[in-house]
């Protein structure tokens, strides 16, 4: 298969659970799976993850686990027929006492909304489906006037125009939920609808207190996130750029630039980014994908970003495989594309931490120099991480004893790591076997130039202090 630098995240689903489906799909290219919170007990999103690790293990390939809180999904109640057909102006309600809905009421799962509109505010139901606006409020009823009409079912989400509502990142759920999270050892926790850096911070807390060691991933849903970005990404490990929920809140039209806009920011924090939504929605249905969702994934690509996500396409549509198989071509294709420079910022820019000094040296010269790869030994995968922020031509191959880090790594673009033993080698040992793994995986051939990375004394994390530049077959260990 042809190196692609760019990850994939796939939702596991009905789609996608069983062993011979997961097995093919990252044979195809998945990099990290997703369970999605929303849906499913903690049971099922346990036994995925040790079919997935099992696969994995199977098949000698790091995946990394993302499990993905709902948060404070506001939806509607249910309804005596499961659904009502609303017509442009009909009037509508939505009662927070309403027990069972009808063609003219329905009830809310979160009892404050009625204190947080007021007439004339604009309701977006079933991401942006149907449009209401709120006529009056009063008491637990909300009376509205439906903009734009459809089809209305059990449990859809609401969306107020603009954002605005106070609802908590973190629910009662999402607390549960973070402790099944641990339990599975998952590499990532994505919080839904974080408004400050005090939510991520929460969930990192919560995390650490149930003894995990996953990273934070912050999804960039609400209106008040964008203003908001730069302490949030700050706060968290990664972000995603979760254009449904945003879109609803912001207007489809602002989705493109903020886009753009996260993943520049992301990457100045030095922060991994994943697009996600609608990527190839169409291939719930169909085999191949849209023109339009080709080039919105050869963009997300050209933009920067490390991960694309699929949501429902691997999750309960009807070619999970196809959809895996069209995303690494489209990748492959727009990376051809991509125009790496050298950040003139790093000649600019003070380093305190030897291993982000190593980094920014490599990729320096990595830049000035005709290198086939770089290759890091990392204990904590720190090194991997500083390399991977920054435009470069040579792929990163990361050799670490430590299976968490490796695991966290599979999100970061261009980084593909490797597990290396220490045990009772010395330095001159343990370069070599870097070397033997990079030709063993078809890395590199005699003759190519290749950057080493290393700490001294080996084995001490945050210790990346050596840069070594060899010629395979010439002057390496070989």
């Amino acid at each position: 298969m042809t190196i692609r630098r760019t990850k994939i995240v796939a939702t596991l689903g009905p789609s996608s659970s069983n062993e011979e489906m997961l097995a093919r799909l990252i044979k195809a290219g998945v990099n990290v799976v997703r369970l999605n919170f929303s849906h499913g007990t903690a049971e099922e999103h346990i036994e995925r993850a040790n079919i997935v690790r099992d696969i994995a293990l199977k098949l000698n390939r790091p995946i990394g686990v993302l499990c993905d809180l709902q948060g404070p999904k506001i939806r509607i109640g249910k309804f005596v027929e499961g659904k009502v057909t609303l017509k442009t102006g009909d009037l509508f309600t939505l009662d927070a006492n309403c027990a069972v809905g009808d063609q003219s009421q329905v009830g809310l799962d979160y009892k404050a909304l009625p204190d947080e509109v007021e007439e004339g505010t604009i309701l977006l139901l079933d991401d942006g489906r149907i449009t209401m606006q709120v006529d009056r409020v009063q008491s637990s009823k909300i009376y509205c006037i439906v903009l734009a009409g459809g089809e209305l079912s059990n449990n859809k989400g609401i969306n107020k125009q603009g954002g605005g509502l106070s609802a908590d990142a973190l629910t009662e759920k999402d607390r549960a939920d973070i402790k099944t999270a641990v339990a599975l050892e998952a590499d990532y926790v994505a919080v839904s609808f974080p408004r400050e850096a005090a939510d991520i911070e929460l969930a990192r807390q919560l995390v650490e207190e149930a003894g995990g060691t996953a990273g934070i991933v912050a999804k960039i849903e609400r209106a008040e996130a964008i203003d908001a970005a730069d302490e949030i990404i700050a706060a968290s490990d990664a972000i995603m750029v979760a254009r449904g929920d945003l879109g609803v809140e912001v207007g489809d039209a602002a989705v493109p630039g903020l886009q753009k806009r996260l993943i520049t920011t992301a990457r100045m924090h030095h922060k991994p980014v994943i697009t996600a939504t609608q990527m190839m929605e169409s291939m719930i249905y169909n085999p191949i994908p849209t023109r339009a969702e080709v080039s919105d994934v050869a963009n997300a690509v050209l933009d920067g970003t490390d991960a694309v996500m699929l949501s429902a396409e691997t999750a309960a549509g009807k070619y999970p495989l196809e959809t895996v198989q069209a995303v690494h071509r489209v990748a492959v294709a727009a990376e051809k594309e991509y125009s790496t420079r050298f950040d003139s910022r790093i000649k600019r820019s003070e380093f305190n931490k030897s291993d982000e000094s190593i980094a920014m040296a490599t990729i320096y010269i990595a830049q000035r120099l005709e290198v086939k790869a770089i290759a890091t030994l990392t204990q904590s995968g720190n090194t991997a991480h500083w390399l991977a922020q920054k435009d470069n031509m040579a792929l990163i191959y990361a050799l670490s004893p430590d299976r968490t880090a490796r695991r966290k790594l599979t999100l970061y673009r261009s980084v593909f790591p490797f597990p290396i033993n220490q045990d009772g080698k010395n330095r001159d040992e343990i370069l070599r076997e870097m070397e033997e793994i990079l030709i063993k995986e078809n890395v590199v051939e005699q003759g190519d130039r290749v950057i080493l990375t290393f700490g001294e004394p080996i084995g001490h994390p945050g210790g990346t202090n050596t840069m070594k530049i060899i010629t395979i077959g010439v002057n390496s260990q070989l």
